[in-house]
């Protein structure tokens, strides 16, 4: 709670709802302090499973942790038919999101992933604007980050401090495999280490590819390829255990079927710096994206551009948007656009609309963005996916890394 979470919990209170309990392995921790201050009345926690067990009159759980302990909080409170809030990534494998999105069907629980670009104003209008056929069919998009803001492309560190007072490391591992305490880790910089956390495709790719996978109807891609600019770090790179961060920069190409009308179409990942080549139609001085990232689509008559999040589509030139005739809206809205991605999910819990970014749309995207750090683990070939099998089907060896085992006395 003394991160995203405590931002999620904070639009729930302001919302009207009643904060019951809050858990947090680091009581001690800025955040979290201020977190516990402000839910006075709410019982505090560090274990989520006694928290859950203790906790019988809770209704619904946000879970804001590191990506590595998304899925084991997550599975248990929907076991137990509480609503589930599950900050993006979904989940930090491919199998995790696969299995939390059969058991919300399972237990038929209300779910939202926390990529709040999904509410917004500027997704919305790019689906509406490519079914329209404003750019024609669409056959390639690129994607691109400002991430990493946290080193990558390093080694474990080798010194060992003490683990700062008030804090459980054993609880933050979870089902992580065991290694010593260090601030390389936490409470900032998890992302960058295989075995917690996605890199900088997993941090923005749930915000910036969302409005490729909604407004091109994506599901399952049918192959995979990755560059970097520094393969994985660490002795033994390429096999399950002694992986360890994710390379300072890279570019990870997607393929997709053909769907209904829609053509197959490839999409393409930049972080680390590096960009898709400028369109010719943008104008000169005009930046690309915003300073989050950002998408460009390409069809047949035009292209399309917007920021992070889908924000901010326009057809470029501006010339072109400028002549657009738009199409009237016909997805709905989400009242307060992306501040309102949590009370919307709320509204679902209480019998509303279903939750935009529900696990059955954002559990097949977050398959797809994690997927892409297979092909990181396993770069400079491209890898054939069968997606409902969730497997490789020429490259035996990347499918370890499908559903990596965990830490002994962690299940699903």
């Amino acid at each position: 709670v003394g991160g995203m979470g405590g931002s999620n919990t904070r639009r729930c209170a302001v919302a009207g709802e009643n904060i019951v309990a809050l858990c947090d392995v680091d009581e001690k921790y800025s955040g979290t302090i201020k977190a516990f201050n402000e839910h006075p009345n709410a019982k505090k926690y560090k274990d989520f499973r006694k928290m859950l067990e203790d906790m019988k009159n809770i209704d619904a759980v946000i879970v804001a942790t590191p990506d590595h302990t998304h899925t084991v909080a997550a599975m248990m409170a929907i076991k137990m038919g509480k609503h589930v809030y599950v900050q993006k990534p979904l989940t930090r494998t491919v199998y995790e999101a696969r299995m939390l999105t059969e058991a919300a069907r399972k237990y038929k629980v209300v779910t939202q992933m926390g990529n709040q670009g999904h509410s917004g104003e500027g997704i919305r209008l790019l689906c509406e604007w490519i079914w329209d056929g404003a750019i024609g069919p669409v056959r390639e998009a690129h994607a691109w980050t400002n991430r990493p803001v946290w080193a990558q492309g390093i080694d474990r560190p080798k010194d060992t401090p003490p683990v700062p007072e008030g804090m459980d490391w054993d609880l933050w591992l979870g089902p992580a495999p065991e290694r010593p305490y260090n601030p390389a880790y936490h409470p900032f910089a998890w992302r960058a280490w295989v075995d917690f956390g996605g890199g900088a495709l997993a941090d923005m790719a749930c915000h910036i590819l969302d409005p490729a996978f909604w407004a091109l109807k994506l599901k399952y891609p049918i192959s995979v390829e990755a560059c970097a600019s520094t393969r994985m770090s660490g002795e033994g790179w390429g096999k399950v255990g002694v992986r360890e961060t994710y390379p300072q920069a890279s570019i990870v190409r997607y393929k997709f079927p053909a769907r209904g009308n829609m053509p197959e179409v490839k999409i393409n990942w930049y972080d680390g710096g590096l960009m898709p080549a400028r369109p010719e139609e943008l104008e000169p001085g005009r930046m690309m994206g915003d300073d989050d990232g950002g998408m460009l689509f390409i069809g047949d008559k035009g292209k399309i551009m917007c920021g992070c999040y889908g924000s901010n589509p326009r057809l470029i030139p501006e010339s072109k948007m400028e002549a657009y005739k738009r199409p009237a809206k016909s997805l709905p809205r989400i009242k307060d656009g992306i501040d309102g991605h949590e009370k919307s999910w709320i509204e679902a819990c209480k019998g509303g609309p279903a939750a935009s970014s529900n696990f059955e749309y954002s559990g097949p995207c977050t398959e797809t963005v994690v997927m892409g750090n297979l092909a990181m683990l396993n770069p400079y070939k491209v890898l054939e996916w069968d997606g409902e099998n969730m497997k490789f089907t020429n490259d035996e060896a990347a499918n370890a890394f499908v559903n990596p085992p965990y830490r002994t006395g962690w299940t699903l």
